[in-house]
């Protein structure tokens, strides 16, 4: 299969988007990879990679070969170790979560899809939870474990399967106040999403404008400046539990109206009909495997 090479080329360059990293992992010269992509490109009638000032970007067709290529290269590997099975199901589904829900979900939510169809081969990519949505939405993922807002955008599909409480943090060196003062403690916050939400929306039911010491942009980043003592977090109960600087810290006992985070599974909608997608779908649904706190409802926008 001639293609192959070309797939495999073009795979790793539209997962790294970098001519320059692809050509040396690859051990191909950059004018060889450049001259595969127009290649590729003439062949499917169609711009796949874009260059511009921020890098390298898939199109909107590159996004769709990108598909088409894993899908191929699976398939030929099924044709060649002689399995012409039709209902073992193949492919890389992409994965997006947080470092936290890697350690706490992932296992038993993805054993269901691992165990009914061992040659999908899942590619894992870990972040900022905040984006999960955004990444999914993109097509950058096929599918997302994330906090779930209030309002699921038109275009995805999102099912909860387990909950957590925001809870409030100190580093356990820090002097204990008592009672505990929103008005007179540091806070340490993330910079942007539903955590930060909550918290806002937790200080204004308060009547209270808190003094933000310090922001970070992921959950880890926010625990370390806790420990080190700039102020106390607002953390989602999960997160702390799996840290691996918990035991720098202190839990305080929960206020009220501090509320909790929604954890759910999400594809897009326009995914659901894909073969691969679809498995890993039907696979995470309520009692396909344990979680702690799982819930029963599925959450989609009209």
């Amino acid at each position: 299969m001639q293609d192959r090479d070309q797939y495999r080329l073009f795979l790793h360059l539209a997962q790294t988007l970098s001519y320059t990293r692809t050509a040396a992992d690859c051990h191909v010269s950059p004018a060889t990879l450049s001259r595969t992509v127009r290649r590729l490109e003439a062949a499917a009638g169609h711009q796949l990679l874009e260059r511009g000032p921020r890098g390298v970007a898939l199109t909107t067709h590159g996004r769709a070969f990108r598909r088409y290529a894993a899908d191929a290269l699976d398939l030929w590997s099924r044709y060649r170790d002689g399995d012409t099975t039709a209902d073992d199901l193949g492919g890389h589904l992409r994965v997006f979560a947080s470092v936290t829900a890697c350690h706490s979900l992932l296992p038993d939510l993805l054993g269901p899809l691992r165990t009914a169809h061992p040659r999908v081969h899942i590619s894992l990519r870990t972040g900022d939870a905040a984006a999960a949505l955004a990444l999914l939405d993109q097509d950058e993922a096929d599918l997302a474990v994330a906090a779930l807002p209030a309002r699921i955008p038109a275009t995805l599909l999102a099912r909860e399967i387990t909950h957590t409480p925001l809870v409030l943090v100190q580093g356990r060196t820090a002097p204990a106040a008592e009672p505990f003062s929103v008005a007179d403690e540091p806070f340490v916050l993330p910079r942007k999403g539903l955590v930060r939400t909550a918290a806002d929306q937790w200080f204004r039911t308060l009547g209270s404008h808190p003094h933000v010491a310090a922001e970070a942009d992921g959950h880890e980043a926010l625990l370390t400046l806790v420990a080190l003592g700039y102020g106390t977090g607002v953390i989602p109960g999960l997160v702390l539990r799996h840290s691996g600087v918990r035991t720098g810290l202190r839990q305080l006992p929960t206020p009220p109206g501090l509320g909790r985070l929604a954890i759910g599974v999400c594809i897009r909608r326009a995914d659901a009909h894909r073969p691969l997608v679809a498995a890993a779908w039907a696979a995470t649904r309520p009692g396909t495997g344990p979680r702690p706190g799982s819930g029963e409802a599925e959450a989609a926008s009209p």
